[in-house]
């Protein structure tokens, strides 16, 4: 456990973040599957991707994620294809629970042989490896976008492409583009139209190098740190204002609901607090494309003592924990009243509260870091600090840097 704490309000610094996660086990997969094709710059340092590329390159039956759901969606299905291999995909206690049915039923409607060996919709899998000929798929359009992808990544193998039909409200949209774009990128013909996907087959690409942008869901705890922190200016790198990432809305959100402002320049981006901003009396906003920051957004709430109303948090519950639950447990302990439902988040009002609040993380690397920059406003203690590996390894370093006292209990 460590305690946070900083004696100066003014904020200055610039850091280089890590690559996107998201991005990078993307294209780590896709390298895999073009054999090579891609020169690679700026991959994720995270735990998460240093999983997908221990996994890609190991060659035993038995294939460990820990906690990495995002490796196990799209290992599940790249190991389908694997003529001929038998693998055994298995993970911590919580990846057991983190469900994975539909995309496991998805890949067997196209042929693919998968078995849950302990309970059925769930890790661990038994996945025989063998030549899919199916080019057509429908699923339900309210899943993780990471299922969506999988099947994705893996069309390009299909010697008839893949099709894939959504039924129903599609969620996460950003995460879906995302992909498509990276095909787009490397040379693959992917195209979302209403509520079709469509990937062509693609046996080779050529050779290229891909620089990785930095993530954006990492820039959210510093837009809260400068919002938090008045005349403040941090510039961290490397960002671009077209970028692929759903998260990038963080330059509008943060913009209009807490007086941030975003300036580029050569891929450095400098975050700049507006100190004559006026807040709104609730901060409403559905994240329903970036369920990701929604963890962040609660928190400083709590942090400036606005009441918020967020609302398109339904993939929050089947997290690396209910993300929904933890937000609640946590903000009572620095005075807020929340309500959560399914799908949203609502802070109606504050109480007092004096000692200095000690804060679970569930094992969840968001929910440690979106805690952190209340260490500006005041001291913080936080349990189980070293999980913020699993996206954003140096993250305690960089706060240092920035000028806050990181005390270990």
């Amino acid at each position: 456990m460590i305690l946070i704490s900083r004696s100066n309000l003014h904020l200055t610094g610039e850091l280089q973040i890590t690559g996107s996660k998201s991005e990078s086990n993307r294209l780590l997969l896709l390298n895999q599957l073009f054999q090579n094709a891609l020169t690679l710059e700026n991959v994720s340092n995270s735990e998460d991707s240093q999983l997908m590329q221990n996994a890609l390159a190991n060659t035993s039956d038995v294939i460990d994620i820990h906690h990495a759901g995002t490796v196990m969606r799209f290992l599940t299905a790249y190991f389908s294809i694997q003529e001929g291999r038998t693998v055994t995909l298995t993970g911590s206690d919580r990846m057991k629970q983190r469900p994975i049915g539909v995309l496991v039923e998805a890949l067997r409607a196209l042929g693919a042989d998968i078995t849950h060996i302990e309970n059925e919709g769930y890790p661990p899998l038994k996945i025989n490896g063998k030549k899919i000929t199916a080019s057509e798929i429908t699923i339900p359009a309210n899943v993780s976008s990471q299922y969506i992808t999988a099947l994705m990544l893996i069309g390009t193998q299909l010697e008839k492409g893949l099709t894939i039909t959504l039924e129903g409200k599609i969620i996460s949209i950003p995460y879906i583009q995302m992909s498509i774009q990276l095909l787009n990128r490397i040379g693959v013909n992917a195209k979302m139209e209403n509520q079709q996907i469509k990937v062509d087959y693609t046996p080779t690409i050529a050779s290229q190098t891909i620089q990785v942008e930095s993530d954006w869901s990492s820039a959210s705890y510093y837009y809260s740190l400068v919002a938090l922190s008045p005349n403040s200016e941090v510039t961290i790198a490397t960002y671009y204002e077209d970028s692929l990432q759903g998260d990038s809305a963080l330059q509008t959100i943060y913009k209009d609901n807490f007086g941030v402002e975003s300036i580029f320049n050569n891929g450095k981006l400098t975050l700049k607090n507006n100190s004559n901003f006026t807040y709104s009396d609730v901060i409403t906003l559905d994240l329903n494309n970036t369920p990701d920051i929604a963890q962040t957004i609660a928190a400083i709430c709590v942090g400036l003592g606005l009441k918020c109303h967020l609302t398109g948090l339904e993939t929050l519950k089947i997290k690396e924990t209910d993300r929904l639950q933890a937000l609640q447990n946590e903000l009572t302990k620095m005075g807020a009243v929340v309500e959560i439902t399914d799908d949203s988040l609502s802070i109606k009002r504050y109480n007092v509260f004096e000692n200095t609040p000690v804060l679970k993380t569930y094992n969840d690397h968001r929910m440690t870091m979106c805690m952190a920059p209340l260490a500006i406003k005041f001291p913080i203690q936080i349990e189980n600090e070293m999980v913020v590996e699993k996206s954003y390894p140096t993250f305690w370093e960089d706060w240092k840097t920035l000028g806050f006292d990181l005390q270990s209990l």
